[in-house]
Protein backbone atom coordinates (compact mmCIF):
# COMPACT_ATOMS: atom_id res chain seq x y z
CA UNK A 1 0.00 0.00 0.00
CA UNK A 2 1.39 3.40 -0.94
CA UNK A 3 2.26 5.94 1.74
CA UNK A 4 -0.39 8.68 1.83
CA UNK A 5 2.29 11.37 2.25
CA UNK A 6 3.96 10.21 -0.97
CA UNK A 7 0.74 10.91 -2.86
CA UNK A 8 0.63 14.45 -1.52
CA UNK A 9 -1.94 13.68 1.16
CA UNK A 10 -1.28 13.96 4.87
CA UNK A 11 -1.49 10.77 6.90
CA UNK A 12 -4.86 10.12 8.56
CA UNK A 13 -5.32 12.11 11.76
CA UNK A 14 -6.44 10.13 14.76
CA UNK A 15 -7.51 11.76 18.01
CA UNK A 16 -5.56 10.77 21.07
CA UNK A 17 -7.55 9.39 23.99
CA UNK A 18 -7.35 12.54 26.13
CA UNK A 19 -8.54 14.72 23.25
CA UNK A 20 -11.42 12.32 22.49
CA UNK A 21 -12.50 12.19 26.14
CA UNK A 22 -12.36 15.98 26.47
CA UNK A 23 -14.22 16.59 23.21
CA UNK A 24 -16.84 13.94 23.91
CA UNK A 25 -17.23 14.97 27.53
CA UNK A 26 -17.74 18.63 26.73
CA UNK A 27 -20.02 17.94 23.79
CA UNK A 28 -22.03 15.35 25.74
CA UNK A 29 -22.48 17.59 28.80
CA UNK A 30 -23.65 20.53 26.68
CA UNK A 31 -25.85 18.28 24.53
CA UNK A 32 -27.49 16.70 27.59
CA UNK A 33 -28.21 20.08 29.19
CA UNK A 34 -29.57 21.51 25.97
CA UNK A 35 -31.79 18.48 25.39
CA UNK A 36 -33.19 18.58 28.94
CA UNK A 37 -33.85 22.31 28.62
CA UNK A 38 -35.64 21.85 25.31
CA UNK A 39 -37.65 18.83 26.45
CA UNK A 40 -38.67 20.58 29.68
CA UNK A 41 -39.51 23.87 28.00
CA UNK A 42 -41.92 22.32 25.51
CA UNK A 43 -43.01 19.20 27.32
CA UNK A 44 -44.47 18.14 30.58
CA UNK A 45 -42.49 17.43 33.71
CA UNK A 46 -44.55 14.50 34.94
CA UNK A 47 -43.00 11.25 36.12
CA UNK A 48 -44.22 9.38 33.03
CA UNK A 49 -42.65 11.87 30.63
CA UNK A 50 -39.22 11.71 32.28
CA UNK A 51 -38.70 8.17 30.93
CA UNK A 52 -39.41 9.50 27.45
CA UNK A 53 -36.97 12.36 28.10
CA UNK A 54 -34.26 9.92 29.23
CA UNK A 55 -34.72 7.86 26.07
CA UNK A 56 -34.56 10.93 23.83
CA UNK A 57 -31.36 12.21 25.45
CA UNK A 58 -29.73 8.79 25.01
CA UNK A 59 -30.94 8.35 21.41
CA UNK A 60 -29.72 11.85 20.53
CA UNK A 61 -26.30 11.15 22.04
CA UNK A 62 -25.94 7.87 20.15
CA UNK A 63 -27.03 9.54 16.90
CA UNK A 64 -24.56 12.38 17.48
CA UNK A 65 -21.77 9.89 18.20
CA UNK A 66 -22.55 7.99 15.01
CA UNK A 67 -22.61 11.23 13.01
CA UNK A 68 -19.31 12.42 14.49
CA UNK A 69 -17.63 9.08 13.94
CA UNK A 70 -18.83 8.97 10.36
CA UNK A 71 -17.70 12.57 9.80
CA UNK A 72 -14.21 11.73 11.09
CA UNK A 73 -14.16 8.68 8.86
CA UNK A 74 -15.00 10.51 5.62
CA UNK A 75 -13.14 13.74 6.43
CA UNK A 76 -9.75 12.09 6.10
CA UNK A 77 -10.31 11.53 2.37
CA UNK A 78 -8.01 8.53 2.28
CA UNK A 79 -8.87 4.95 1.34
CA UNK A 80 -10.60 3.26 4.24
CA UNK A 81 -11.63 -0.18 5.25
CA UNK A 82 -14.69 -1.19 7.24
CA UNK A 83 -12.53 -1.55 10.33
CA UNK A 84 -11.56 2.13 10.07
CA UNK A 85 -15.22 3.13 10.05
CA UNK A 86 -15.94 1.04 13.14
CA UNK A 87 -12.91 2.50 14.93
CA UNK A 88 -14.02 6.04 14.08
CA UNK A 89 -17.49 5.42 15.49
CA UNK A 90 -16.13 3.57 18.53
CA UNK A 91 -13.91 6.57 19.24
CA UNK A 92 -17.00 8.64 20.02
CA UNK A 93 -17.84 6.69 23.21
CA UNK A 94 -16.99 9.64 25.51
CA UNK A 95 -19.91 11.62 24.05
CA UNK A 96 -22.37 8.88 24.98
CA UNK A 97 -20.71 8.33 28.37
CA UNK A 98 -21.04 12.04 29.19
CA UNK A 99 -24.84 11.99 28.80
CA UNK A 100 -25.34 8.90 30.96
CA UNK A 101 -25.50 10.84 34.28
CA UNK A 102 -28.32 12.97 32.84
CA UNK A 103 -30.07 9.87 31.48
CA UNK A 104 -29.80 8.31 34.95
CA UNK A 105 -31.26 11.43 36.60
CA UNK A 106 -34.20 11.47 34.20
CA UNK A 107 -34.74 7.71 34.44
CA UNK A 108 -34.55 7.97 38.24
CA UNK A 109 -37.38 10.51 38.15
CA UNK A 110 -39.34 8.13 35.90
CA UNK A 111 -38.72 5.26 38.34
CA UNK A 112 -39.89 7.46 41.22
CA UNK A 113 -36.53 7.70 42.99
CA UNK A 114 -36.92 11.51 43.23
CA UNK A 115 -39.45 14.12 42.13
CA UNK A 116 -39.85 14.49 38.37
CA UNK A 117 -40.54 18.21 38.57
CA UNK A 118 -37.29 20.11 38.94
CA UNK A 119 -34.94 17.27 37.97
CA UNK A 120 -33.80 19.40 35.02
CA UNK A 121 -32.08 21.78 37.46
CA UNK A 122 -30.15 18.88 38.97
CA UNK A 123 -29.19 17.71 35.45
CA UNK A 124 -28.05 21.20 34.52
CA UNK A 125 -25.96 21.51 37.70
CA UNK A 126 -24.45 18.06 37.16
CA UNK A 127 -23.45 18.88 33.59
CA UNK A 128 -21.91 22.20 34.60
CA UNK A 129 -19.95 20.29 37.26
CA UNK A 130 -18.76 17.86 34.56
CA UNK A 131 -17.55 20.80 32.46
CA UNK A 132 -15.75 22.26 35.49
CA UNK A 133 -14.02 18.94 36.26
CA UNK A 134 -12.99 18.44 32.63
CA UNK A 135 -11.50 21.95 32.60
CA UNK A 136 -9.56 21.35 35.82
CA UNK A 137 -8.30 17.93 34.75
CA UNK A 138 -7.18 19.24 31.37
CA UNK A 139 -5.44 22.25 32.90
CA UNK A 140 -3.67 20.04 35.45
CA UNK A 141 -2.56 17.70 32.66
CA UNK A 142 -1.06 20.76 30.96
CA UNK A 143 1.08 21.37 34.09
CA UNK A 144 -0.91 24.35 35.36
CA UNK A 145 -1.07 24.91 39.11
CA UNK A 146 -4.26 24.36 41.13
CA UNK A 147 -5.46 27.99 41.27
CA UNK A 148 -5.04 28.44 37.52
CA UNK A 149 -6.64 25.04 36.89
CA UNK A 150 -9.64 26.03 39.03
CA UNK A 151 -10.01 29.24 37.02
CA UNK A 152 -9.83 27.29 33.77
CA UNK A 153 -12.50 24.91 35.07
CA UNK A 154 -14.67 27.84 36.13
CA UNK A 155 -14.24 29.43 32.71
CA UNK A 156 -15.20 26.19 30.99
CA UNK A 157 -18.26 25.84 33.22
CA UNK A 158 -19.34 29.42 32.50
CA UNK A 159 -18.91 28.91 28.76
CA UNK A 160 -21.07 25.81 29.10
CA UNK A 161 -23.75 27.83 30.89
CA UNK A 162 -23.61 30.42 28.11
CA UNK A 163 -23.94 27.81 25.35
CA UNK A 164 -26.85 26.05 27.06
CA UNK A 165 -28.71 29.30 27.78
CA UNK A 166 -28.11 30.56 24.23
CA UNK A 167 -29.29 27.25 22.83
CA UNK A 168 -32.45 27.35 24.97
CA UNK A 169 -33.20 30.92 23.90
CA UNK A 170 -32.71 30.12 20.21
CA UNK A 171 -35.18 27.22 20.38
Amino acid sequence: MADSTAAGRPPPRHQDTREAVLFGGVYGAVLASSMVAALTQYGHTSREVRGYDAAWVLVTAVASALAHGYAHYIAERTPHGRRDALLAVRGEWPLVAAVLPTVLLLAGAWWGWWPANGVELAAFALNIAILFVLGVVTARASARNWPVSALVGLGDALLGVFVVVANALIK
